[in-house]
């Protein structure tokens, strides 16, 4: 048996009718850019992240570059990151003018830990991006406790989290804006690039919406500094309104292929802690001190692996000659070289997991794959 780490034709597959049926509704009408769809999607993601304004833009990473234009983040500031999260909050601080100050991580979690931003923040300091990795929210309350006390404005990363929620409040709605990736293997995927900015806040909804076309406040005026062309399409705004619905369903599948391979790993140093509402399971990831050795013997009886993400942002290839401030990274470190990501995607059958279960089990009862 093959188990892929993911299957988006089998994910599309039983939405054939909805998804066709919203193409033609966009063909039909001959709009294509910001009209109709996009003005519903948007209203309706709104209200699903509890929030009142949300603006679709290109993808994800231009989601986070605009929301950092919209609180006035330029050349001169620093922006509080994590270095474990494949570099696109990184490249969007860095298309920002910005400079980015790296965050450890977490040891559980390996989310942002709110003792180490206590321990990066100074007077350059101009923004937080928070993201939740894997699908599991980060210690907000905390981290946005420390920001709103150095009244520093909290970015939320929630390309991997769409429909996590914590002490009632979902993704997105915590920080002064969250930023969505719709690319087509996250939790809610578009069928290409798209993304999406939600804030409670109307004058920042204003700036985003302005800076997502050109900086116009009006049609052809160009009010607004640091515009782009970075629309979500119709299309993919259809696309968004078909499968929102079955998002929490989808979510609650995740957890249980989670829960099943967070209990065959009970006891063990592999497993992540469990979640529940916070944690919708984008990713399933263990961390193993012989990952290679795990990946090849997985991989020997059919199931699919990755790895997110190999490389921390500051020792890229790219960074180099990018003058930012060091700052220790050691979790951080010792995850990238330890990570490993299982198949876990809401359309794999209970004998896949039981499989792919089984093959982990068998992966941890060797002791060339359990011990350093």
């Amino acid at each position: 048996m093959r188990i892929p780490i993911n299957d988006l034709k089998r994910h599309h597959d039983p939405l054939a009718n909805e998804l066709a049926d919203a193409v033609k509704r966009v063909m039909s009408r001959g709009w294509y850019i910001l009209g109709p769809e996009v003005e519903a999607f948007e209203a309706e993601f709104a209200t699903y992240c509890g929030v009142p304004f949300c603006t679709g833009v290109g993808n994800g990473t231009d989601a986070l570059e605009l929301a950092l234009l919209a609180l006035g983040i330029g050349p001169g500031c620093e922006v509080a990151t994590v270095a474990n999260a494949g570099m696109y909050g990184t490249t969007a601080i860095l298309r920002a003018g910005a400079k980015p100050v790296y965050v450890d991580v977490d040891e559980q979690s390996m989310t942002m830990s709110p003792e180490a931003l206590r321990a990066v923040l100074s007077r350059e300091t101009a923004a937080v991006i928070v993201t939740h990795l894997y699908g599991r929210m980060a210690r907000m309350e905390e981290l946005c406790e420390i920001a709103s006390r150095e009244n520093i404005p909290l970015i939320e990363d929630c390309a991997q989290a769409h429909g996590a929620q914590w002490a009632g409040r979902k993704s997105g709605g915590w920080g002064a804006l969250g930023c969505f990736s719709f690319y087509p293997t996250k939790n809610l995927g578009a069928v290409g690039d798209g993304g999406a900015i939600v804030t409670a806040d109307a004058a920042l909804a204003a700036r985003v919406r302005a800076l997502r076309q050109y900086g116009w406040t009006a049609r052809y005026r160009s009010t607004l500094a640091g515009g782009r062309n970075s629309r979500l399409d119709e299309m993919q705004a259809a696309v968004l309104r078909a499968k929102l619905p079955y998002l929490d369903g989808w979510n609650a599948r995740r957890r249980e292929i989670a829960q099943r391979y967070g209990e065959a790993l009970a006891g063990t140093d592999l497993a992540l802690p469990a979640g529940g509402s916070d944690y919708v399971a984008h990713l399933y990831v263990v961390r193993s001190r012989q990952r290679e050795r795990m990946r090849a013997a997985l991989a020997a009886t059919g199931i699919g692996t990755d790895v997110h993400y190999p490389v921390p942002d500051h020792q890229q290839e790219s960074m180099r000659g990018i003058g930012f401030r060091p700052t220790p990274l050691p979790v951080t470190e010792s995850c990238a070289g330890e990570v490993l990501t299982l198949p876990c995607f809401p359309e794999m059958t209970d004998g896949e997991v039981a499989v792919a279960v089984r093959a982990v089990e068998d992966c941890t009862s060797h002791r060339e794959l359990s011990e350093p």
